[in-house]
């Protein structure tokens, strides 16, 4: 019997049901529920540097984007106020499309 000890996603024990297969969870309180939803996008940023084509990294980003909606939502936010956040960051600060490299700065 593997053992997962994991954080998945919420349709994955009606799945493994339908396979015929039995399973045990449980019910994470929010301290719980934080501490995992960020090793889980710690295990997925992980895959998706692991990943060989434009298709596997747009799967694993998308993996990732869920768990930044869970998170939002723990934090007492949700999607659209962190895409806002961003937006400002980006208008104060740029984004980083034209892949500037900083090698140093003089402290003089």
């Amino acid at each position: 019997m593997p053992i997962y000890n994991k954080l998945v996603r919420d349709k994955i024990p009606a799945i493994i049901e339908a396979a015929g297969k039995g399973y045990r969870t449980k019910q994470l309180d929010d301290v719980e529920y934080i501490k995992e939803l960020k090793i889980k996008l710690t295990e997925e940023m992980a895959e998706y540097q692991e990943v060989q084509t434009d298709g596997q990294a747009i799967e694993e980003l998308a993996d990732v984007l869920e768990i930044i909606h869970s998170l939002a939502t723990v934090h007492g936010a949700n999607i659209e106020e962190v895409e806002a956040i961003r937006k400002k960051k980006a208008e104060e600060r740029g984004g980083f499309q034209e892949k500037i490299f900083l090698i140093d700065v003089d402290d003089e």
